[in-house]
């Protein structure tokens, strides 16, 4: 057992959900799992991670015998909260988590953070449990701190059970919706098949040895092979932040998963281009609560090995991107861990388009998870980059025509101050007015913004075009209602389909243009146009009757070749019937002798 330990590593577990749903509150209670049994050194604290040992667990759950069932040398939970440590923590094909909490309040159910979190972990085929935290909360809840659910739910009263299952099966309901089948963990036989729900209190601890041991089960049964890992193997990490640390200057938090890691190694470390080669120049570590009269918040160690979370000083690491591969190389591979770490960042350029949207993410995870859920959505991305809106960016989307186009699509990040003041109405700058940003910290919510700004551009554009656009339209000249033959005539018609405006040019079936239309009668009041089934007096300017035209002769309005193709080939599908019928008897008559007449 104790060899198989040494090989196996602990298991990397993401905790995700919607703000103030509880995810802080939960990993402090686990946090804080020993320290209440006098055990503070048994809970080990990493930069971006918290590292809960098996006899840790074991002693949470009350139960000793557990500690010869179990094989994982214990659970490491990422800090860094939300879906963004998730998306961040990214190795090649995939996410490096190999668990994930995601993290429902039971009072208030799903939210926007929490469908993003199951979308997301959908896509990565990620193991999970969902928790629905603050049960505590529920009216008439007797608290029972730090016991199993079954012990403090069998001891509520049936009302307090009631409001609890009405609650709770909403939460399963919903969860149906985004297409899991679920259940209350207890009542879950093959957690392959159904997504294992438990319900927890973070504050008063309530639940947590539940979900301590669930998540144990899952990466003993699922996980033991991908745990494997070689302790004298060269250090393999993923950057969770690039931080500027008083005293230290630009360091990066690495969560590593895979070997050792040790001060002096030289690592090459992802960034856009050719990756960093640099050395190791100090280790860190959180210093313990015992150690907090230190200046400093961390403290040198001389080596670390997987899984683990590290703060690194090092020089030249400014660029250095999170989400990007961290590989410590000796002389004989460095050229071979250059071309690695370069094609891992290499796989994350994006497929751009010729046209379309420019994309910004905080990390390189969670531009990936952007351009999914974009080019799902058939949104074209013309250029896709991690890091804050600068000016540069805001003078080449300035530059772009379309206002569907001319767009910032940004997630998580800010957007500089001299890139605002470009932006900004008070500054004359109307060129980059155009320029429209979209910023929030829920993709899909960016995607709905983007999605509804469209449809107004769309909208705006249609009524342009039928405002301008002239549409087909068919008119008899009814028979004694010849009020005038010339200069201009004035006629009485019917209009026989589609519509017919002022000042547009008429033609005869023959496809001779003969007059314009100046002005429409309705009972004695001009109207600007005239539609299918009334009858109107008209004004014909360039026509005499008798000569080009007679009575009971059937017109239409002369459609230009460009409207042409517009109608037919564009927005056809918007036409009401009688005017594609009038469209199509009209293009009869132009391609009689023209067959490629507007195609």
């Amino acid at each position: 057992m104790a060899e198989e330990n040494q090989n196996l590593r602990t298991p990397i577990v993401c905790v995700m959900g919607h703000v103030d749903h509880g995810k802080t509150t939960l990993l402090d209670q686990i946090r804080g799992t020993a320290i209440v049994k006098g055990e503070a050194g048994a809970i080990t604290q990493h930069i971006g991670a918290t590292e809960v040992p098996i006899d840790v667990i074991v002693e949470k759950c009350g139960d000793k015998r557990l500690a010869d069932k179990f094989i994982v040398p214990g659970l490491l939970f990422i800090d860094t909260p939300g879906h963004h440590a998730f998306t961040t923590l990214r190795s090649r094909g995939g996410s490096l988590a190999d668990l994930a909490v995601v993290v429902v309040d039971i009072n208030e159910g799903f939210k926007p953070q929490t469908i993003e979190s199951l979308n997301i972990l959908k896509r990565f085929k990620t193991p999970f449990i969902v928790v629905t935290n603050k049960i505590d909360r529920i009216l008439g809840w007797k608290v029972h701190e730090g016991e199993s659910f079954l012990s403090t739910y069998n001891k509520q009263t049936p009302e307090v059970q009631g409001l609890f299952e009405q609650k709770f099966y909403d939460v399963i309901g919903h969860l149906y919706e985004q297409g899991f089948s679920a259940d209350r963990f207890d009542r879950v036989t093959d957690f392959q098949k159904t997504l294992g729900v438990i319900p927890i209190s973070g504050l008063t601890g309530e639940g947590i040895p539940d979900v301590l041991m669930i998540l144990l089960g899952l990466a003993q049964r699922f996980l033991e092979s991908s745990l494997q890992y070689d302790i004298n193997g060269p250090g393999v990490g993923t950057v969770l932040e690039v931080k500027d640390e008083k005293g230290l200057g630009t360091t990066i938090d690495v969560i590593l998963y895979d070997g050792t890691l040790k001060k002096g190694d030289t690592v090459v470390i992802g960034r856009l281009g050719e990756p960093i080669v640099t050395k190791v120049r100090a280790l860190l570590k959180p210093r313990e609560l015992s150690e907090i009269r230190y200046e400093s918040k961390f403290q040198p160690i001389q080596e670390v090995a997987a899984a683990a979370g590290v703060k690194i000083s090092a020089p030249d690491i400014d660029d250095a991107l999170a989400g990007a591969p961290i590989i410590s190389a000796t002389p004989e591979t460095l050229d071979a861990v250059i071309e690695k770490v370069k094609s891992e960042i290499d796989d994350v350029q994006i497929q751009t388009d010729t046209d379309g949207v420019m994309i910004k993410a905080d990390t390189i995870g969670s531009l990936e998870a952007m351009v999914h859920e974009f080019k799902k959505a058939n949104i074209q991305i013309q250029k896709a980059e991690v890091g804050d809106i600068t000016k540069r960016d805001i003078m080449e989307a300035s530059t772009i025509n379309d206002p569907k186009h001319s767009v910032i699509l940004a997630f998580n990040i800010k957007v500089n101050p001299d890139a605002q003041e470009m932006l900004d109405e008070t500054l004359d700058l109307r060129m980059f007015r155009n320029v429209r940003v979209f910023k929030n910290d829920v993709i899909y919510r960016i995607l709905d913004e983007y999605q509804d700004f469209v449809k107004e551009q769309e909208e705006e554009l249609e009524k342009l075009r039928s405002d301008t656009l002239i549409k087909p339209g068919q008119f008899k000249i009814l028979p004694g209602c010849v009020f005038r033959q010339s200069k201009p005539a004035v006629v009485g018609v019917r209009i026989l389909g589609g519509v017919v405006k002022n000042n547009t040019d008429v033609m005869l079936p023959d496809g001779t243009v003969v007059g314009t239309v100046k002005g429409l009668e309705l009972n004695g009041k001009k109207v600007p146009k005239a539609t299918v089934g009334m009858e109107v007096a008209m004004a014909l300017d360039g026509v005499t009757v008798g000569r080009q035209v007679k009575e009971e002769d059937i017109l239409y309005v002369h459609i230009p070749e460009s409207d042409s193709k517009v109608l037919e080939f564009e927005i056809f599908d918007t036409l009401t019937p009688d005017e594609q019928e009038t469209l199509e008897k009209y293009l009869v008559i132009r391609r009689k002798d023209k067959p490629f007449w507007g195609k």
